[in-house]
Order: C-alpha cells, then structure tokens, then sequence
C-alpha cells in the first residue's frame, strides 16, 4: 500500500512510519520545512537508503503542494500538528492554521485523489469528562485553543464524510510517552532530569490523571487504522483503559530509578484553571473490536526503556529539547 505520513520526523509519526516501512508499506513521509534540510526522528542513514521511502519537506498548509505531493497515494495519515499546549494560549492563530486548515487540505486533496485520511485527534477534545472511562458518545468539549483547533478538525472530517463521502477514520491517542518525546511532556521531564542527578523536579500540576500509553503501541493503534478497511468516520481511541496521577508517576520513578528527588512547582507549566483537565482516561473497545488493537506495554517497562533511551541521548550529546513537530 502506498501511504503518505505527515508530522513524519516527529516523535509519534517517526515511530508511525518505521512500522509501516516494516509492514511492507511504500511511505512518503512529510517533514516541516526547515533551513537545516533535516528530517527530524528520520534523519538516519538507514532512511535514507531505504527504497520504500521517500522523505520529504513541505507544509500542510500549503493548499497546491499538499494536492500534488498527496497524488497516488491511497491513505493519508495526518499526524502534522502544533501540539504544545502552553503556546496554544499564546499563539492560538497558528494552531489553526495547521491543525484545523491543514486537515482542510488534507481532506480536499484526498477527495480528489480518492485516497483515505486517517486524522489522527487527541483525548483533549473532551475536556473535562462527565464520566471515565470516556466513550465515544462522550460530547466534545475543548478547554485549550489546541483542542479546539485539532477538535475543529475532527468535525470537518465528520463533515466531509456526511457531505462528499469521502474515506475518513479518526484516530484519538491518550497520553503517549516514550523514546523521542521531547522534553515539554510530563514523563521525559521527569525520568531526563533523574537521569542528570537533579534533586528537585520543576513540574507543573501533580494531581491531575492520566491515560499514559507508551509510544509503540500507540504507532502499531495507528499503522493498523492506516492498513484497516473502515473508512466511514468511525472513531477509536488508543489507550490503556486506566488513568495514573503524575504525583503517582513521580513515586513510582523514585523508587524505580533508586532516585530521592522532591518536587518543585513550576507555574510556566500550569494550565489556567478553566483550563486544565483532572483526568482523561481511554475507553480502547473499538480500537479491539475495529482494528483489533490493545495497548501491550505495561507502564514499568515502558518506563525503563523510555529512562535508557534518555541516557543514550546523553551519552551522544543528541539535543532532547529539539521539538519535532
């Protein structure tokens, strides 16, 4: 099958995209344009000596490039986005130029090719959960310009489907951590500052609960969508089906990493307090009953190799504050 990925460099979509390469799949993998010519987590020899794969730079929100680089493909996976939330409050035009009118782009140039879009989501469109596990009845209410910007896009997917018929699924991702996460997530912020001998972490809100699901799982949920036969607007969610606090995350990486580290409070890190989510926590039946999927690491393990991929980093002096999109 011939799939075009976009956000290919970054942290989920460079996973994405080395499982596909692995399931046979011919990839085109779109990274943001960038003066250094370099394609993010794909930036390696192996890449680009890989005739399955042709790496590309370019922008979703360029409307002509999009219809021509979009052209022989049969399924589009957009995992293009702005994803930081803290800078949706600062620069909120930006996300939904990439997030909302990109996923247009998307949708249009699909249509004219008759090619699939699989627009990966986010459990932020929920907001704050009347009840957990959340399912998919649950009513989308977005409290960040980011989940309003990537829920905007999930509707004119529905929209596009009701209106032109066009082959859509939406994928939602939980909380995904693991190798390659920068360091504006919760979990590398933790285990990176552990690994270089910190006595305090800076982090932000410690109560608040979460569906953390480590990074492969989350790129097998989406390679299986992408290689899946429902096309029809379907969602599904790619979760654990449990929720943990960071508080909960911290105790478990001190006594795990062998690690006397106390906590200090970081308000940069702090969402304003309509804001803020206290849980989100997955209902991953469709994802099972759909495209028979479930979550495989448990999150010790997935903690562990998330810890010895930070310190390889070190080791080689790779930057782990260089964001991918």
């Amino acid at each position: 099958m011939r799939i075009l990925v976009t956000g290919a460099g970054g942290f989920i979509g460079s996973h994405v995209v080395e499982n596909l390469l692995e399931n046979g799949h011919q990839v085109t993998a779109i990274c943001k344009y960038n003066s250094e010519g370099n394609f993010g987590w794909l930036d390696t020899e192996e890449n680009s000596n890989n005739s399955n794969l042709d790496m590309q730079l370019g922008d979703v929100t360029d409307t002509e490039y999009i219809e021509r680089v979009t052209k022989g493909s049969d399924t589009i996976v957009n995992l293009a986005a702005l994803i930081g939330i803290p800078y949706s409050y600062i620069a909120p035009r930006s996300y939904l130029n990439v997030n909302t009118l990109g996923a247009m782009n998307l949708l249009e140039a699909a249509r004219k090719h008759d090619a699939r879009l699989i627009q990966i989501s986010t459990s932020e469109v929920y907001g704050n959960p009347v009840s957990v596990p959340i399912s998919l009845e649950h009513k989308i209410n977005p409290q960040s310009p980011y989940a309003a910007s990537k829920a905007s896009a999930d509707l004119l997917c529905k929209s596009y489907h009701d209106s032109f018929n066009s082959k859509v699924l939406i994928v939602r991702p939980f909380n995904t951590y693991g190798p390659r996460q920068s360091l504006r997530a919760v979990i590398p912020t933790i285990l990176n500052q552990i690994a270089n001998g910190k006595e305090k972490i800076e982090i932000g809100s410690l109560d608040v609960k979460r569906d953390f699901t480590y990074v492969t799982d989350t790129a097998v949920g989406i390679s299986l969508a992408a290689e899946s036969d429902f096309s029809k607007g379907e969602i599904v969610q790619l979760g654990t089906g449990s929720s943990i606090s960071v508080n909960q995350i911290i105790e478990i990486c001190k006594t795990e990493f062998n690690s006397e580290i106390t906590i200090e409070a970081k308000t940069g890190r702090i969402r304003p307090a309509r804001s803020e989510i206290q849980i989100l926590e997955s209902d991953p039946s469709s994802a099972k009953y759909l495209l028979n999927w479930e979550a495989k690491t448990d999150l010790i393990q997935g903690l562990h190799r998330t810890y010895e991929w930070i310190k390889t980093q070190e080791s080689t002096k790779r930057s782990l504050t260089k964001y991918h999109v």
